[in-house]
């Protein structure tokens, strides 16, 4: 496209299975194309389920990574018994009927900087494991529960794992207040299961 060799840096990884809405990426070229043409070239030759939306000329020393402010993610359940056959490619299902308000006393522990080492399926690495977390927003929409994670970063399948101990609270398998254990612990054996990658935006 540039006609030169190009490396291009994400704000962040997806894991197999999981969807992104609004990733941010950079990368530098002394290509004379327009930002139109850059957005028109990418459309017409990736396949179908993605496409680049928005192009335009950033700082010489923009990083998408380093210099991202916060990040968000959206984990979605199908709460019915009743399968849903338009979501079910974008959200996980549970169709045990979950105690929302406990699972919201629960998030409230999560709130703030910690250290999340027992919700990450990372190996031992001599990087921080010490987070911020700044909301946790739970709601019901018809069929679905949807939860949204805000911070400044999250660990390897941190999210993942943060839902699964959060569905064992909405289910009754362990108190709101048991999170605050497993937090001090950094054990992620006792850190709930890690759940399906599908229902992760």
């Amino acid at each position: 496209m540039c006609g030169e060799p190009i490396e291009i840096s994400a704000s962040g990884r997806t894991d197999a299975g999981v969807h992104a809405l609004g990733q941010v990426a950079n990368f530098h070229t002394e290509s004379a194309m327009s930002v139109e043409e850059i957005l028109e070239y990418c459309n017409r030759y990736l396949p179908e389920d993605i496409a680049v939306v928005e192009v335009s000329e950033a700082a010489p020393r923009f990083h998408s990574r380093l210099n991202a402010t916060g990040k968000r993610y959206r984990y979605r359940i199908i709460n019915s018994q009743i399968p849903d056959v338009f979501w079910r490619r974008y959200a996980t299902e549970e169709p045990e009927e979950l105690d929302l308000d406990a699972m919201r006393k629960a998030a409230e522990l999560l709130l703030g900087e910690h250290d999340f080492k027992a919700f990450t399926s990372a190996k031992k690495s001599k990087k921080s494991t010490v987070r911020r977390i700044d909301e946790i927003r739970i709601e019901r929409i018809e069929n679905r529960v949807e939860f949204v994670f805000t911070g400044n970063g999250f660990l390897h399948h941190m999210i993942r794992i943060l839902m699964g101990t959060l569905l064992e609270v909405g289910k009754g398998i362990r108190t709101p207040e048991s999170v605050t254990d497993v937090l001090k612990s950094g054990d992620r054996a006792k850190a709930g299961a890690l759940v399906p990658a599908k229902g992760l935006v």
